[in-house]
């Protein structure tokens, strides 16, 4: 049997857009967005409620449609890591990345040796491979949150970390590290982060950020490729169109 292919990564790989949406809580749920054509489900493991007891029927439903499942854990932390990449997880995100130290330690958590020290376990992605532990490296991916003004002052640093598949910039905390909690859209917030995505795509390495209708394209012109997006707004807009069209035709 052939290890499953990691989507996401695939196309990253190709210089090709990645599209991952979020708001999931329940297998069934991840299976009907399936025909969507995403190629990856964000399971949120920091803010959300999903833990290990969870991610066996999760990661399954994205396997089924073929979708990177990718866990944002809570703490860059290696035995949390590779027990989210034991579990059948494909990527992984770790929060506050803000250091060459921080992002060395994620590598080290969530690859096998030679290229870190992941602990030597088969996980479900692995079950019927019978050479997993080699090939498992190449079908992992990790996200690194550079999401304080910190990471931004050593960007340049975490940036030539080997190992790290994206540089996701994540607007809300980066906001609050500035001193502008609650407003994404400060001038001056805007400014860093669109200087981070410059420098990332410079430096040959990718970029990923947060994008919702209204600035995806935006996003997509500076070399971003790739895309977290949450459901939540398109079942509302959605829900007041519905609503609005049918006040009216009464």
């Amino acid at each position: 049997m052939e290890i499953r292919p990691n989507r996401v990564r695939r196309k990253l790989e190709a210089g090709e857009t990645a599209l991952v949406a979020g708001g999931f809580t329940h297998a069934d749920d991840i299976d009907a967005f399936g025909p969507n054509g995403f190629d990856g489900i964000w399971l949120e493991g920091e803010h959300g409620p999903v833990d290990a007891a969870d991610l066996g029927n999760l990661t399954r439903a994205c396997d089924v449609w073929g979708m990177t499942s990718v866990v944002r854990v809570n703490k860059n932390d290696q035995g949390l890591i590779y027990r989210t990449l034991d579990r059948g997880a494909q990527a992984i995100v770790v929060p506050h990345v803000d250091s060459a130290a921080e992002a060395q330690n994620f590598v080290d958590g969530g690859k096998f040796p030679p290229l870190g020290k992941r602990g030597l376990f088969t996980s479900r992605q692995g079950y019927g491979v019978a050479d997993y532990l080699e090939q498992a490296n190449d079908e992992t991916l990790l996200i690194a949150l550079i999401e304080d003004i910190k990471a931004w002052n050593n960007l340049d640093e975490i940036l030539a970390v080997e190992g790290i598949g994206v540089f996701f910039v994540a607007p809300a905390d980066f906001a609050a590290s500035m001193g502008h909690i609650g407003d994404m859209g400060h001038v001056d917030v805007q400014a860093k982060i669109d200087d981070a995505l410059s420098r990332i795509v410079a430096s040959g390495r990718t970029a990923g950020t947060l994008a919702m209708n209204n600035n995806v394209a935006r996003y997509a012109d500076m070399g971003v490729r790739f895309f977290f997006t949450v459901a939540g707004p398109w079942i509302e807009s959605g829900a007041r169109a519905f609503a609005e069209q049918a006040k009216g035709s009464g």
